[in-house]
C-alpha cells in the first residue's frame, strides 16, 4: 500500500476547541492583542499545535471566522491592472466569490455578525484587520484618506451580499454578475479611487460615537 502524503487530519474535538478559544481571544483582545500563545493557553493545548493545524495568525483568525476567502485575494486581484478599473475588478471578483461554492460560508459569516454584539465585534475585528489594514497599503491609497475610502467599498458591498445572498432581493437577486458589475463597479472606483471633496475634513471633524 502505497504511504499516504501530507500533513495527518488530526483530531477533530482539538481543532474545534483551538477555534472556539480562538474566537473568544479575538473577540475580546481584537485581532492585536489576540496571541498564539493565549489562544492555545485557552484551548488547553501546545501554541505549537496551533502552528500545526492553522500555521499562521492569519489563517486561524480566518478559519474562526469561517471566511469564504481570504480578503486578501480579492484585494491582489482588484489591485492588478489599470487603476481605472479597480472598481470594476472588485466587484467581479468579489460575485465570483460568493456565487461560487463559498456563498454559503459568506451567508453564514454575515447572519453571525448582526447577531449579537459578541459577533458584530468578531465581524469589526476582520473587516480591520484582514481588508482595511491590507488594501490600503496594497491599492496604493493615502494613508490619511484610505482607511475610510476602504471601509465604503467594505460597507456598500455588505449591503450587496445581504440583499442579494441573505434576503434574495429581486431582481437583484438574480441579476447576471456583470449587470451588477456595471451598476456598482463606478461607485466602488469613486469611493477608492476618485476626489471626495470636503468628505475627509467632515470625517476628521466628526465626534467618535461613545
Amino acid at each position: 500500500m502505497a504511504r499516504r502524503t501530507g500533513r495527518r487530519p488530526g483530531n477533530p474535538d482539538t481543532r474545534e476547541s483551538i477555534l472556539d478559544a480562538a474566537r473568544a481571544a479575538f473577540a475580546d483582545k481584537g485581532y492585536d492583542g489576540a496571541s498564539i500563545r493565549a489562544i492555545a493557553t485557552g484551548a488547553g493545548v501546545d501554541p505549537a499545535l496551533v502552528h500545526h493545524y492553522f500555521g499562521t495568525k492569519d489563517k486561524l483568525f480566518l478559519a474562526a471566522m469561517q471566511a469564504p476567502m481570504d480578503p486578501l485575494d480579492v484585494i491582489e486581484a482588484a489591485a492588478e491592472g489599470d487603476r481605472a478599473e479597480v472598481g470594476a475588478r472588485f466587484v467581479r471578483v468579489f460575485l465570483r466569490i460568493w456565487d461560487g461554492p463559498g456563498g454559503a460560508a459568506g451567508v453564514a459569516l454575515l447572519r453571525s455578525a448582526v447577531g449579537t454584539e459578541w459577533t458584530a465585534k468578531l465581524f469589526r475585528e476582520f473587516v480591520v484587520s484582514q481588508i482595511l489594514r491590507r488594501a490600503v497599503p496594497r491599492l496604493g491609497l493615502d494613508e490619511a484618506e484610505g482607511p475610510l475610502r476602504v471601509s465604503l467599498v467594505a460597507g456598500h458591498m455588505a449591503g450587496i451580499a445581504l440583499a442579494r445572498y441573505v434576503i434574495k432581493v429581486e431582481p437583484l437577486a438574480s441579476a447576471p454578475a456583470e449587470a451588477i458589475v456595471a451598476a456598482i463597479g463606478p461607485s466602488l472606483q469613486r469611493y477608492l479611487m476618485d476626489p471626495l471633496p470636503g468628505v475627509f475634513d467632515l470625517a476628521e471633524s466628526a465626534t467618535p460615537p461613545a
